[in-house]
């Protein structure tokens, strides 16, 4: 196969061999989960539930509050003991709903739709707003928003992400491994809705046994196609990806829609498939539990809300000193100061380093090298844009490109500088989301 891939990015040790070999784990049922209102872009979630009152789970506990808004369920049978703010897998805190199980698990009741294929769009892309889904991949776009673009945009192909380039994490990999025949579905299911004709499943070379199920099982698909990607960061993003499956460029300021394709993640296609056929609500997904102080690293299928101290109990805790926490992966993922916080439908991983790989290094003078440049896979001046913020000129920031950064860290990771370049630029996000705000 001859493997593709985009101008720029870089190729970071990728850490996979921790948990690449650990089969799907179960985790245990969570005594307390806690249950973000914010797990997604858009706007947070409008509780349907009072403190005291008794759930099973599955059940709806917080609704869309808008077009670009998802649904919440609980994901343990209880009771309602708090919503209040709680520490959020991003780092911050947020309003989320609290609930102690009751240790029976007892389930609203589901279906199995064996003709799910043939039932009419409108009804598969309702299941899917019922059931909560968004982007699994870490952006949490909520998917019947994708789904559902105007009628000057039309869809003739959906891109499957199943690169997973983060370093770390396997959780996508052990999913399409496991579960290649309902990823599939799930992507025929994501195709109709849309009315596309064609299907692309992007696979990284550094999972040649992936690449080699998914073609067996396409092998008579003649509208869908595996796309072997070459190993580099930041493959994953939409636009690169895009890019390296089909050679069509999405325009600065664009969305996929634009060149007539949806992005998914295959861990959403799962969840599609899921929803559609069983009308199952996104109420657990699969998580790597991984990195070098670890005793027994892992890929688990934990419900959501689950603290993130249990899953690392659960994987026998750390058997050296902990440098830092991420929440994610080590490139784009959150530092956190605990294990206090709860996973979310976008928790792909939570990664432990020891002491040595979380040194902290000081920033020194720019060399003018610009390796930045070079690796940088939306073509910006990441240097010129983070000391435009460092000396708050943000009308330069932004004609420099600000606002095109996707903050995939690739310039940080070559800086001989060291300089936070990631940090500054998100800095400078922060700075103009204000001042647009100022101005309204």
């Amino acid at each position: 196969m001859r493997l593709r891939t985009f101008p720029g990015g870089v190729h970071p040790h990728d850490e996979k061999h921790y948990s690449a070999t650990a089969p799907i784990t179960k985790a245990p049922l969570p005594a307390k989960v806690t249950i973000h209102l914010s797990q997604h872009i858009g706007a947070p979630s409008t509780p349907v539930v009072a403190v005291g009152d008794e759930v099973k789970t599955g059940q709806l506990i917080a609704e869309a509050s808008g077009y670009v808004s998802l649904n919440q369920h609980t994901s343990i049978s209880g009771k309602v003991t708090a919503i209040d703010r709680f520490p959020h897998p991003c780092g911050t805190t947020s309003l989320a709903i609290q609930i102690t199980g009751d240790g029976k698990d007892e389930w609203v009741d589901m279906v199995d739709e064996a003709d799910y294929m043939n039932l009419p769009t409108e009804e598969m892309k309702a299941r899917i707003t019922a059931a909560g889904i968004c982007g699994m991949g870490g952006a949490g776009f909520p998917t019947h928003v994708k789904l559902s673009p105007p009628e000057d945009k039309p869809i003739d192909t959906v891109v499957l992400n199943g690169v997973e380039c983060e370093p770390y994490l396997t959780s996508d990999y052990r999913l399409m491994l496991e579960h290649a025949e309902q990823i599939i579905s799930g992507l025929k299911l994501l195709m109709k809705i849309v009315n596309a004709k064609k299907g692309v499943i992007g696979i990284e070379a550094n999972k040649p046994d992936v690449i080699d199920l998914m073609e067996k099982l396409l092998k008579k698909e003649s509208n869908l196609e595996v796309v072997g990607l070459k190993l580099r960061y930041p493959q994953g993003a939409e636009k690169q990806l895009i890019f390296a499956a089909t050679k069509r460029k999405v325009p600065a300021g664009g969305l996929p829609m634009a060149v007539g394709v949806v992005v998914q993640n295959v861990g959403t296609a799962f969840a599609v498939y899921e929803a559609v056929r069983y009308k199952k609500p996104l109420i657990d997904r699969i998580i790597t539990i991984t990195g070098a102080p670890l005793s027994k690293p892992g890929n688990l299928k934990a419900r959501i809300g689950t603290p993130f101290s249990e899953l690392v109990e659960f994987c026998g805790g750390a058997t050296m000193p902990v440098g830092k926490v991420i929440s994610g992966g080590p490139m784009m993922g959150f530092a956190l100061p605990n294990l206090d916080a709860t996973m979310s439908k976008g928790s792909s991983g939570l990664v432990l380093m020891n002491e040595k790989s979380a040194r902290l290094m000081d920033e020194k003078n720019c060399l003018r090298c610009a390796r930045c440049v070079d690796v940088c896979p939306m073509n910006l001046l990441p240097s010129t844009i983070a000391g435009a913020v460092k000396y708050k000129n943000l009308d330069m920031a932004v004609n420099a490109g600000l606002n095109d950064c996707m903050k995939c860290g690739s310039c940080a990771y070559v800086c001989p500088a060291q300089i936070r370049l990631v940090q500054w630029i998100d800095t400078g996000k922060i700075r103009y989301a204000e001042a647009m705000r100022a101005k309204k």
